[in-house]
């Protein structure tokens, strides 16, 4: 993992490239107090904010992801925002300034808030595809192979291997049967190493074949 804390440096803007042990990331994305994984891509316009980003993972562009955690191998499209900050809804004005205090020479920011923000972060498990537009809303955890289709407003939870669609999103299946799942789980593929990626993936392309050589049969 690099760890970055502030935005990247001319000499840390690249262009396109083969991926490889350093993150790629395109020269407009802000990145702040976050840790990206080795063979990650940040497509255009992404925004990182005080969150991890895990091995392999990508954004397509225009993505903004704030204090969260993303796991490995996630699938992330263009326009998906995880954890928009919410607003002080129980005050009397939701406005900005009340927090962003400094902006209109109101005294200083609301500390106590931003925590409050932090405090609700949003988990992202490995495997995970997030369609165009969705949002992940604040304090939302996805599991591992989930599917969250393209403009989902997600505002509960969504289990291993789960696809929620629609706003608010609601779960419509599983990928597969409960048995299966929990093969997948227990196997942890995503956290092979490079060696071990490399001898077996052809084995990720067949279900079958991967639960055959890489899982335990549940006992009945």
């Amino acid at each position: 993992m690099l760890y970055f804390d502030q935005y990247p440096s001319a000499a840390e803007k690249k262009s396109a490239h083969t991926l490889g042990e350093e993150p790629y990331i395109h020269p407009s994305c802000r990145i702040k107090d976050s840790s990206v994984g080795g063979w990650t891509a940040l497509g255009e316009h992404t925004w990182l904010v005080e969150s991890t980003f895990g091995d392999y993972s990508y954004t397509a562009g225009n993505v903004q992801i704030i204090y969260a955690e993303v796991g490995k191998y996630c699938s992330i499209a263009n326009s998906v925002r995880i954890n928009p900050g919410n607003h002080p809804q129980w005050r009397v004005t939701q406005h900005h300034m009340t927090y962003r205090r400094a902006n209109y020479l109101l005294g200083e920011d609301d500390a106590e808030f931003f925590q409050w923000r932090r405090d609700h972060k949003c988990v992202i498990g490995h495997d995970v595809w997030i369609g165009h537009g969705a949002v992940i809303m604040p304090g939302v955890a996805i599991g591992t192979g989930a599917i969250i289709g393209s403009g989902a407003v997600v505002t509960k939870d969504v289990g291993p291997y789960e696809i929620a669609v629609g706003v608010a999103a609601k779960v419509i299946k599983k990928r597969f049967d409960d048995e299966t799942i929990a093969r997948l789980l227990d196997s942890e593929w995503w956290n092979w190493d490079r060696e071990t990626l490399e001898q077996n993936f052809a084995d990720l392309l067949d279900l079958d074949t991967f639960l055959h050589k890489h899982t335990k049969q549940a006992i009945v």
